[in-house]
């Protein structure tokens, strides 16, 4: 059986074979090209360990992938990031500082680049216990339990409550079975659960009361450190200010009219003992020391006059309302950010309990009193008074306005630095009379029949 044997290659394929070769070998000697994305600036703890890693874990409040910073030593960092407003723009210059060598022989260039926004991703530390609200609850709802305070849950070990979850992320089992992190994974997870001792082997059911008092013992924490100016200001102070109710004011009453000549003559043409006349200044001085006789003689008595009849104050705030009002403001600012809603609404629940650890209603029925203040001095505005402020509402629909406008100003901006100078020289041209791109694409007109 013959067989056909396989042609030598042609000059101009040999040819070919080599000038790819030869490309390959360049491209590979060449250095890299520089990133088309600009890099980020990272500002990491100091005292992180060689075994740090930034790593992909699922959000606690929306279970995104998101990327975290994890030392078995310090635990898991969350990313804060610090830009520099859109109206004043930054860059940030990062370069390696040369050495001695390298700055007395001169031979190699300084390395470096540039960072068009100036963001800075900060490392802040985040609770771990935060991570484990999803994962042990989810381990309570496929037992059939409506959490640790019910007793419905069954106790198991924390590796099979972690091995029962399937679809945990690569990067959320490394942090998981760190050999390192394991003893502040127990300890995070106790906080948060009911445990019991197995032998040597502890056992955990999750709480939802203990997870209660934990957040409200981190709330504590914050406000006895002090909340930041911007809560402060949003969420107490105007919460608890009280709008200035009008006062109907009556014109004070005019004193009667000093004695004349001719009253004093009858006066003195009658048999009794008559003061002598008085000049005008000491008419006066005792028109008005009888005046404010009569005002004291009125307050002695429980009565106030309309001349000094005052604008009365909002009511007090009763002792502990502030505090409570900022313990609430820390543990919404903690649901909205780590936990998800389903959780965030059993919490309130709990906190809405009888039994709650904290007793909200002192600050709730201030609150209701001053938002009826405030409704009431917004009806008692006079439609027709334009001297006043506008009102708060108003104020609001205004300050959303501007902000609408800023930002379209500022994506207007961005549209325009994104554009080439070509593009923009376009759009000047006179485009007056000529056809359309979209007219040379469209269908040819119907041939006419000889």
């Amino acid at each position: 059986m013959r067989t056909r044997s396989k042609a030598p290659p042609t000059k101009s394929q040999s040819q070919a074979t080599s000038d790819s070769k030869q490309k390959t070998s360049q491209s590979a000697s060449a250095p890299l090209p520089p990133p088309t994305k600009p890099n980020k600036t990272f500002i990491l703890p100091s005292s992180a360990s060689a075994s740090s890693r930034i790593l992909t874990l699922p959000n606690p409040q929306t279970n995104t992938p998101t990327q975290y910073f994890f030392c078995p030593n310090l635990g898991v960092h969350e990313f804060t990031v610090i830009a520099s407003p859109a109206t004043a723009p930054r860059s940030i210059l990062s370069a390696r500082k040369p050495t001695d060598d390298e700055t007395s022989a001169r031979a190699t260039k300084p390395q470096g680049h540039i960072t068009q926004n100036a963001e800075l991703l900060v490392a802040t530390p985040i609770d771990f216990l935060f991570f484990l609200v999803p994962l042990l609850s989810a381990s309570t709802a496929i037992q059939g339990g409506g959490g640790g305070g019910g007793g419905k849950g069954l106790f198991q070990p924390l590796d099979d409550i972690i091995d029962s979850q399937d679809e945990l992320p690569k990067h959320f089992r490394h942090v998981l079975y760190d050999d390192t992190f394991r003893a502040a994974l127990h300890d995070r997870a106790a906080a948060i659960c009911d445990s019991v001792e197995a032998g040597d082997e502890t056992m955990y059911r999750f709480s939802e009361t203990k997870l209660l008092l934990e957040l409200v013992a981190k709330a504590d924490r914050m406000v006895a450190m002090g909340l930041p100016p911007s809560l402060e200001e949003q969420f107490v102070r105007q919460a608890l200010a009280t709008p200035l109710m009008a006062v109907k004011r009556e014109d004070v009453g005019v004193a009667p009219p000093p004695p004349s000549a001719s009253d004093d003559k009858e006066n003195k043409g009658d048999g009794e003992d008559e003061e002598e006349k008085k000049t005008p200044s000491e008419e006066i001085s005792a028109t008005t020391t009888a005046t404010a006789t009569a005002t004291e003689t009125e307050t002695e008595t429980g009565k106030s006059t309309p001349a000094t009849e005052q604008i009365p104050e909002g009511p007090s705030i009763p002792d502990g309302v502030a505090d409570l009002l900022r313990v609430s403001t820390a543990l919404t600012f903690m649901k909205e950010c780590y936990l998800s809603k389903a959780m965030s609404a059993r919490i309130d629940e709990l906190l809405a309990a009888p039994e709650s650890p904290k007793d909200f209603k002192p600050m709730q029925e201030h609150l209701k009193l001053v938002a009826s203040l405030r409704a009431q001095a917004l009806a008692s505005r006079s439609l027709g008074d334009f001297s006043r402020k506008r009102s708060a509402e108003d104020q609001e629909a205004a300050e959303l306005r501007a902000e609408k406008k800023r930002k379209k100003e500022e994506e207007e901006k961005k549209k325009k630095a994104s554009e080439s100078r070509g593009v923009r020289d376009l759009k000047k041209v006179n485009t007056v009379g000529m056809k359309k791109m979209s007219d040379f694409f469209g269908k040819a007109a119907p041939k006419k029949k000889a």
